[in-house]
Protein backbone atom coordinates (compact mmCIF):
# COMPACT_ATOMS: atom_id res chain seq x y z
CA UNK A 1 0.00 0.00 0.00
CA UNK A 2 2.84 2.47 0.57
CA UNK A 3 3.81 2.32 -3.24
CA UNK A 4 -0.10 3.02 -3.87
CA UNK A 5 -0.48 6.69 -5.00
CA UNK A 6 -4.10 7.55 -5.12
CA UNK A 7 -5.28 11.06 -6.69
CA UNK A 8 -8.55 12.67 -6.26
CA UNK A 9 -10.05 16.42 -7.23
CA UNK A 10 -12.24 17.54 -9.67
CA UNK A 11 -12.25 17.34 -13.69
CA UNK A 12 -9.44 18.90 -14.97
CA UNK A 13 -7.34 19.19 -11.98
CA UNK A 14 -4.57 17.26 -13.51
CA UNK A 15 -4.76 14.25 -12.42
CA UNK A 16 -4.33 12.29 -15.64
CA UNK A 17 -1.63 14.64 -16.65
CA UNK A 18 0.44 14.23 -13.51
CA UNK A 19 -0.64 10.57 -13.33
CA UNK A 20 0.96 9.52 -15.94
CA UNK A 21 4.36 11.66 -15.28
CA UNK A 22 4.70 10.75 -11.76
CA UNK A 23 4.29 6.86 -12.61
CA UNK A 24 6.88 7.10 -15.19
CA UNK A 25 9.10 8.60 -12.80
CA UNK A 26 8.47 6.57 -10.18
CA UNK A 27 8.66 3.41 -12.40
CA UNK A 28 5.05 2.19 -11.66
CA UNK A 29 1.67 1.24 -13.23
CA UNK A 30 -0.84 3.77 -13.83
CA UNK A 31 -4.37 3.09 -13.60
CA UNK A 32 -7.44 5.52 -14.37
CA UNK A 33 -10.48 4.34 -12.40
CA UNK A 34 -12.30 6.29 -16.04
CA UNK A 35 -11.13 4.08 -18.19
CA UNK A 36 -11.55 0.66 -16.04
CA UNK A 37 -15.05 1.39 -14.42
CA UNK A 38 -17.92 -0.35 -16.16
CA UNK A 39 -16.51 -3.92 -15.90
CA UNK A 40 -16.50 -2.77 -11.63
CA UNK A 41 -20.13 -1.04 -12.06
CA UNK A 42 -21.26 -4.59 -13.35
CA UNK A 43 -20.14 -6.05 -10.92
CA UNK A 44 -23.14 -4.81 -8.46
CA UNK A 45 -26.05 -4.85 -11.58
CA UNK A 46 -25.71 -1.73 -13.46
CA UNK A 47 -27.62 -1.64 -16.30
CA UNK A 48 -27.16 0.97 -19.28
CA UNK A 49 -30.57 0.49 -20.35
CA UNK A 50 -31.84 1.66 -16.59
CA UNK A 51 -28.74 4.59 -16.88
CA UNK A 52 -30.76 5.39 -20.33
CA UNK A 53 -34.34 5.89 -18.95
CA UNK A 54 -32.72 7.34 -16.30
CA UNK A 55 -31.40 9.93 -18.31
CA UNK A 56 -34.08 10.09 -20.98
CA UNK A 57 -36.50 11.25 -17.34
CA UNK A 58 -34.34 13.32 -15.58
CA UNK A 59 -31.07 14.06 -17.60
CA UNK A 60 -27.97 14.53 -16.13
CA UNK A 61 -28.37 15.00 -12.75
CA UNK A 62 -30.51 11.87 -12.61
CA UNK A 63 -27.68 9.72 -13.97
CA UNK A 64 -25.08 10.74 -11.32
CA UNK A 65 -27.79 9.96 -9.00
CA UNK A 66 -27.73 6.57 -10.65
CA UNK A 67 -23.44 6.18 -11.08
CA UNK A 68 -23.04 7.14 -7.17
CA UNK A 69 -23.44 3.19 -6.05
CA UNK A 70 -21.37 1.90 -8.71
CA UNK A 71 -18.38 4.35 -8.51
CA UNK A 72 -18.69 4.07 -4.87
CA UNK A 73 -18.14 0.28 -5.63
CA UNK A 74 -15.87 0.63 -8.28
CA UNK A 75 -13.13 2.88 -5.72
CA UNK A 76 -13.16 0.21 -3.09
CA UNK A 77 -12.43 -2.13 -6.13
CA UNK A 78 -10.00 -0.70 -7.54
CA UNK A 79 -7.92 -0.23 -4.61
CA UNK A 80 -8.12 -3.61 -3.32
CA UNK A 81 -7.25 -5.20 -6.98
CA UNK A 82 -4.08 -2.69 -8.13
CA UNK A 83 -1.25 -1.93 -5.79
CA UNK A 84 2.11 -0.17 -6.35
CA UNK A 85 1.27 2.04 -9.04
CA UNK A 86 -1.06 5.34 -9.08
CA UNK A 87 -4.40 5.56 -9.30
CA UNK A 88 -6.29 8.38 -10.60
CA UNK A 89 -9.83 8.12 -9.18
CA UNK A 90 -11.57 10.35 -12.05
CA UNK A 91 -13.98 13.84 -10.87
CA UNK A 92 -17.18 11.94 -9.25
CA UNK A 93 -16.06 9.04 -8.26
CA UNK A 94 -14.75 11.00 -4.60
CA UNK A 95 -17.71 13.19 -4.40
CA UNK A 96 -21.03 11.80 -2.48
CA UNK A 97 -24.37 13.23 -0.86
CA UNK A 98 -24.90 10.16 0.58
CA UNK A 99 -23.35 9.60 3.97
CA UNK A 100 -23.40 5.84 3.34
CA UNK A 101 -21.66 6.18 0.40
CA UNK A 102 -18.53 8.44 1.15
CA UNK A 103 -18.03 5.97 4.49
CA UNK A 104 -17.72 3.57 2.26
CA UNK A 105 -15.18 5.23 0.20
CA UNK A 106 -13.23 6.28 2.98
CA UNK A 107 -13.36 3.08 4.34
CA UNK A 108 -11.39 1.75 1.26
CA UNK A 109 -8.94 5.08 1.14
CA UNK A 110 -8.37 4.33 5.00
CA UNK A 111 -5.29 2.41 4.56
CA UNK A 112 -3.35 4.32 1.91
CA UNK A 113 -1.54 7.22 3.09
CA UNK A 114 -0.92 8.36 0.03
CA UNK A 115 -4.49 10.19 -1.08
CA UNK A 116 -3.56 13.29 -3.01
CA UNK A 117 -5.61 15.95 -3.81
CA UNK A 118 -5.01 17.94 -6.48
CA UNK A 119 -6.42 21.75 -7.32
CA UNK A 120 -5.16 24.50 -8.88
CA UNK A 121 -5.33 27.12 -6.16
CA UNK A 122 -6.42 27.27 -1.73
CA UNK A 123 -9.30 29.80 -2.14
CA UNK A 124 -12.26 28.24 -3.92
CA UNK A 125 -13.57 30.55 -6.12
CA UNK A 126 -9.90 30.80 -8.24
CA UNK A 127 -10.30 27.07 -8.93
CA UNK A 128 -13.33 27.39 -10.03
CA UNK A 129 -12.32 30.00 -12.31
CA UNK A 130 -9.24 28.02 -13.63
CA UNK A 131 -10.53 25.13 -14.20
CA UNK A 132 -13.55 26.78 -16.26
CA UNK A 133 -10.99 27.77 -18.41
CA UNK A 134 -9.78 23.71 -18.50
CA UNK A 135 -13.47 22.80 -19.96
CA UNK A 136 -12.29 20.20 -23.03
CA UNK A 137 -12.99 21.55 -26.20
CA UNK A 138 -15.23 17.97 -27.29
CA UNK A 139 -17.65 19.35 -24.40
CA UNK A 140 -20.53 20.53 -26.81
CA UNK A 141 -21.77 24.11 -25.91
CA UNK A 142 -24.79 23.28 -24.73
CA UNK A 143 -23.46 20.76 -22.00
CA UNK A 144 -20.52 23.28 -20.91
CA UNK A 145 -22.81 25.36 -18.27
CA UNK A 146 -23.62 22.25 -16.87
CA UNK A 147 -20.24 20.78 -16.34
CA UNK A 148 -19.14 24.10 -15.44
CA UNK A 149 -21.86 23.46 -12.47
CA UNK A 150 -21.27 19.98 -11.65
CA UNK A 151 -17.11 20.55 -11.54
CA UNK A 152 -18.14 23.65 -8.49
CA UNK A 153 -20.14 20.85 -7.31
CA UNK A 154 -17.23 18.67 -6.92
CA UNK A 155 -15.02 21.82 -5.54
CA UNK A 156 -16.99 23.15 -3.04
CA UNK A 157 -18.05 19.73 -1.37
CA UNK A 158 -16.31 18.47 1.79
CA UNK A 159 -15.79 14.83 0.21
CA UNK A 160 -12.68 15.37 -1.59
CA UNK A 161 -11.21 17.21 1.56
CA UNK A 162 -11.80 14.73 4.04
CA UNK A 163 -10.57 12.40 1.69
CA UNK A 164 -7.10 13.57 1.13
CA UNK A 165 -4.19 13.12 3.14
CA UNK A 166 -2.07 15.16 1.00
CA UNK A 167 -3.07 18.25 -0.83
CA UNK A 168 -1.63 20.11 -3.45
CA UNK A 169 -2.05 23.28 -5.74
CA UNK A 170 -0.73 22.95 -9.09
CA UNK A 171 -1.34 26.67 -10.51
CA UNK A 172 1.81 28.16 -11.41
CA UNK A 173 3.69 25.32 -11.51
CA UNK A 174 4.76 22.37 -14.26
CA UNK A 175 3.93 19.10 -14.24
CA UNK A 176 7.55 18.40 -12.99
CA UNK A 177 7.17 20.62 -10.25
CA UNK A 178 4.10 19.12 -9.10
CA UNK A 179 5.23 15.63 -9.22
CA UNK A 180 8.37 16.78 -7.07
CA UNK A 181 5.81 18.17 -4.39
CA UNK A 182 3.82 15.18 -4.16
CA UNK A 183 7.58 12.91 -4.09
CA UNK A 184 8.10 15.18 -1.33
CA UNK A 185 5.19 14.45 0.79
CA UNK A 186 4.88 11.09 -0.21
CA UNK A 187 4.43 8.85 2.98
Amino acid sequence: MAQTIILIGPMGAGKTTVGERLAERLNLKRVELDEIRWGYYEEIGYSNEVAKAKHEAGGMAAIIAYWKPFEAHSVARVVEDYHDCVIDLGGGHTVYEDEALLEQVKRALEPYPNVVLLLPAADVDETIRVLEGRIPAEVPAENRDWYRQLNEHFIRHRSNGELAKITIYTEGKTVDETCDEIMGKLK
